[in-house]
């Protein structure tokens, strides 16, 4: 069994679209980032890394390279799944929280984990997410911290 940890966050701005787990959540606001920003997508990728010591998402996708401009992270989770599966091992279990104050994401709950979930080839019960706001203290940003729990293949 190996246990991974990432954490991502970004600026909102207007005019982006916001993106978690895949899913376009309708917002006025979205992250300003030079891939599509989806900061959930973003920190499993580290975690799917950090759990087999294969680097980070900097490393393999770094942000001054012009083919990663408004890249979907989807591809950034399937760089990393292949690191993961090289090196024997399946996610059997990812838990996240993201802290975002507006929109409420609660409603998009179902959506979000479903897509983490058929991303990962896992089961329903494999993805659970927790939604939290800043309270106000960090009301233009969003942010995600993921666990992700491998085992061998």
């Amino acid at each position: 069994m190996r246990i991974g940890y990432g954490e991502d966050a970004h600026r909102l701005a207007p005019g982006r679209p916001l993106i978690l787990g895949g899913v376009r959540v309708p917002s006025p606001v979205g992250p300003i980032a030079h891939s599509d920003g989806d900061a959930l997508l973003h920190a499993l990728t580290d975690a799917l890394l950090s759990a087999v010591a294969a680097g980070d998402i900097g490393a393999l996708f770094p942000n001054d390279d012009p083919k990663n401009r408004d890249r979907p992270s989807r591809e950034f989770v399937a760089a990393a799944l292949a690191r993961v599966h090289a090196r024997g091992f399946r996610p059997v279990e990812v838990r996240g929280v993201v802290v975002l104050d507006a929109p409420k994401l609660g409603p998009h709950r179902p959506a979000i984990e479903a897509a983490l979930a058929e991303l990962l080839d896992l089961a329903a019960e494999g993805v659970g997410l927790t939604f939290k706001t800043s309270e106000g203290l960090a009301p233009h940003h969003v942010q995600a911290r993921v666990f992700v729990r491998l085992d061998r293949l």
